[in-house]
């Protein structure tokens, strides 16, 4: 959950874009790439989504679960938090999260639901398989405790070439992801695939395969700036979108039952409208006058002209 602010009040949307949520076209399009490489390599797993808000980047996910695939979503919704610190985390940025709300917007572009799971991310590794999954998103909890079970749960969770994607790994009010992020890079063995503005991409796999591809993609694109560097021992790859447009996503199932919106009161037609009476043009006699005589030697004529009509 990536924003501390009021939940906008809930209505069916029409497009992936009325969902409110914080999932920039950048990162849109770095799901959809990922997901669908591991697809076209024949990887087969299930995907797991820790902190869904109202639903924006489940139901993208969602759209690319294969045959066979189970996709699980964990939150704690409107349920009871498991320490105070969470609890106050929660009163203060989502409490206006239902469960309610996630599952009629999902509902909006999907027949059937994921696996929900209701309650803390503590309760993750007891109901997902170890090594089942091949796509990870954590976007709970900023707290530097639960961000780092959630790292350790994904490492159990994911095969070994998977991906878990790590939400506000550096925004300023979330000190505990960056921290558990970093540290889970230098000492747990996370490696590093890219970084976005808002998530950072990484494998404990090895991700040398899938950064040749992912910067050969991004270097035949004009919206997105690229930089690689190295830090302690990783290549970075770090992504920015200028001017970058979402990828194509389908509409709801709402899209065609909402009426418009009523248009604005149009103004009268031209035809209606009285035209105005041409100047006519001022002979060369009176510009001559109007630039050599006084303004109230003119002021003068002007006005016994007007009498005169």
């Amino acid at each position: 959950m990536a924003a501390t602010q009021s939940t906008p009040a809930v209505r069916r949307p029409r497009t992936l874009g009325d969902v409110p949520g914080w999932f920039p076209p950048l990162d849109q399009v770095l799901f959809d790439w990922l997901l669908d490489r591991q697809q076209s390599t024949g990887m087969r797993g299930d995907l797991l989504e820790v902190g869904v808000f109202m639903g924006k980047s489940a139901i993208f996910t969602g759209q690319r679960l294969q045959p066979g695939e189970r996709y699980t979503v964990c939150d704690l919704f409107d349920g009871d938090a498991p320490d105070d610190a969470n609890k106050a985390e929660s009163a203060k940025s989502y409490s206006a999260l239902t469960r309610q709300a996630f599952e009629e917007n999902y509902l909006s572009f999907h027949d059937e639901l994921p696996r929900v799971l209701q309650g803390p991310s503590s309760i993750v590794p007891d109901e997902v398989p170890a090594g089942s999954c091949r796509f990870v998103h954590v976007d709970g909890s900023h707290l530097y405790e639960h961000v780092y079970g959630d790292i350790g749960a994904a490492h159990d969770l994911l095969l070994p070439d998977g991906v878990v994607v790590l939400d506000d790994f550096r925004s300023e009010h979330t000190p505990g992801v960056a921290i558990a992020t970093w540290e889970a890079v230098i000492n747990r063995g996370l490696r590093p695939i890219c970084l976005s503005t808002q998530k950072l991409y990484a494998t404990w796999g090895d991700p040398e395969p899938v950064q040749e591809e992912l910067l050969a993609m991004v270097r035949a694109r004009t919206d997105c700036h690229l930089s690689v560097q190295q830090a302690a021992g990783h290549r970075i790859v770090r992504l920015k979108a200028k001017g970058m447009q979402a990828p194509p996503f389908p509409p709801s199932r709402h899209a065609d039952s909402i009426p418009a919106e009523p248009s604005a009161p149009t103004a009268p037609a031209a035809s209606a409208a009285r035209p105005a009476r041409p100047k006519p043009p001022r002979s060369r006699a009176r510009r001559l006058a109007a630039d050599v005589l006084p303004p109230v030697v003119t002021r003068a004529i002007r006005n016994a002209r007007r009498r005169a009509r």
